[in-house]
Formats: C-alpha cells, structure tokens, sequence
C-alpha cells in the first residue's frame, strides 16, 4: 500500500464539489479498518491475552510499518519534534485510550463501545472552547446535550446494563478527544509523518515493560498473525483516510465515521454472534444524528469565515 504523508496545502474548493465514488470508497475502508482492529483486539483479549500486551503488539507492529512505509532511513522531519512536550503528551494519549478501549472489549459488545466512543466530537467541540479558544454557540451546545442524552441511553447507568467496563469505555473516548485536540493543535507546528511516528513509537517504548510481564507467546501461528495485523488494520485505515482526504474536503469525510458503527454491529454479529438491544441502537442514533449536526454546523461557519477572509 502506497502510504505518502501529503505534505501539500489543503484545497477549500474540492469542499463545494460533489464527492467523488472512490472517496467514498476509501472512507468507508478507512473506518472498516478500525473495525477490524477493535473486533480483532476483542477476540483476543476474550482469549486470554492480556490487554496491555495486545496494545503493545498492536504499536510495535505499527511502528515498524510505518518506518518502511515512511522509508524512516532517509526521512530526517520523521524524527524532528518542535513542540516535544506536547509530542510525549499526545503519545501518551494515544496507547492509554487503546489500552482502555481494548479493557472494555473484554466484556461489552463491540456496538457498545463504538455508539459511546462516536460521542468523540461532542467532547471535542466542548473541550476546544477551553483548551483552544474555539468556543460553540448555542445550536452546537445544544447538539452535544442532545448527544450526551443519546450516551445515556447506551449507557443506563442505575440498571443492570451498566457495568465497570463501561467506565473503561468511557475514559477511551475521553482520552481520544485531548488526542484529537493536542493532534489539531500539532498539526500547525509539526510534520504529519512525524506525528504518525511518534504516537506508535512512544506507545511501543512506554508499554514494553508491562506488556513483557504481562504477555505471552502466541498459543497459534494463527494468534501471532492476529497479532501482527492490529498494526496492519490501524495504520491501513489512516492510510486510506489520507487518501480519501486528497480527493475530498475533510466536511465531507468526517461524518463517514458512523459507518463504523454499521460494520461493528456486523462484525460482532458474524464473530461472537453479539446482537444490540434497541436501547442501544436508539442511544446510537441519537448520537450520530447530534454528531452529523456538529460537523455540519462547523462546515457552515468554516466556510462563512472563509468568504469573509476572501472578501476582505
């Protein structure tokens, strides 16, 4: 697979075309991607592997393909770090929203923990006010309160639905929305090769003593490779999202994060035969509608300002 960073400034104009067949392709791969990766991490951690040496095969693997992928030995801006606070910071978010998803895979279904963590950008559009200066307006308030609801109804905290696990859910989706802001606020200071690098790298590094305590040989040449392909399904995915990204706007990619909640639901059918209660659907749908408004909402007010930077 051809993985290039795309180093080249952004097109605003591609935002008012129609998106094109192959995009769509592309992102619905791009998200199938981080399916199989969490299915995969589900079935072995149900096996008996422990979580923190499964996230740690799933960095180790992804580092090493992102060194021949990237051709790391002739790449100097792969290892250059003008923020490194930030860069160890953001590394560290990283493996610990894996580690925590990967905990709650252990015990909740699979369409579960991606209806809650698909709350991601309510909590980011409420988190970059504070943290960025990006403050919401009342509509996008009150798109994130329509979406906590729908985290609610997943969730049922009070009734027998409600278990620890959830709480390990809960902190993955939280830890990946810092991730997404310190990865947005990065993204003007660092190489895109340098910010893929490093958050497998540091999560390689950081994770390798307790996963060596922790872990085990492979019971099967059949484990081993599930082992080797977490890597392979993580970095795919965000290769394929790179690519859906050269061939449309970003407002036209986002929203396709929600099919990843269609192919969760069909992977956990056809592997552990896990069937959502309507409960839980409802909660997800409910979520996804106030995501799509967000990201809606955000698209409008990026490209009115746009219009005004043009004008003036």
């Amino acid at each position: 697979m051809d993985f290039k960073p795309d180093d080249r400034p952004v097109r605003h104009d591609i935002d008012h075309e129609a998106m094109p067949p192959m995009a769509m392709a592309l992102a619905l791969g791009t998200f199938m991607g981080f399916a199989l990766l969490d299915t995969t991490a589900k079935y072995l951690v149900t096996l008996g592997y422990a979580a923190v040496f499964v996230v740690w095969c799933r960095f180790l693997s992804h580092s090493v393909i992102s060194f021949f992928a990237f051709q790391g030995w002739r790449k100097a801006d792969m290892y250059r770090m003008n923020s490194m606070p930030l860069q160890v910071l953001r590394g560290m978010l990283l493996p610990g929203t894996t580690l925590f998803n990967f905990l709650a895979l252990r015990d909740l279904q699979l369409a579960q923990t991606v209806s809650i963590f698909l709350s991601v950008p309510m909590i980011v559009t409420a988190l970059a006010g504070p943290l960025l200066g990006e403050w919401a307006g009342l509509r996008r308030w009150s798109a994130i309160v329509v979406g906590f609801i729908g985290v609610l109804i997943v969730v049922r905290p009070g009734t027998e639905v409600f278990q620890p696990a959830i709480i390990w859910s809960i902190l993955a989706t939280v830890t990946y929305s810092l991730y997404s802001i310190l990865t947005r606020k990065l993204s003007m200071q660092e190489s895109q090769v340098s910010l893929v690098f490093y958050s497998s790298i540091f999560a390689s590094v950081l994770l390798a003593p307790p996963a060596l305590i922790y872990g085990q040989m492979p019971d099967s040449v059949f484990d081993a490779a599930l082992l080797a392909c977490l890597g392979l399904f993580g970095l795919g995915g965000h290769a394929l999202l790179v690519k859906a990204s050269r061939l449309a706007s970003a407002s036209k990619v986002a929203p396709f994060v929600y099919s990843q909640l269609l192919w969760m639901v069909l992977f956990g059918l056809i592997v552990f035969g896990d069937v959502p209660d309507g409960w839980t659907l409802f909660g997800a749908s409910i979520i996804c509608m106030s995501g799509f408004y967000i990201m809606n909402r955000e698209r409008l007010i990026a490209r009115k300002d746009r219009e005004l930077a043009a004008a003036d």
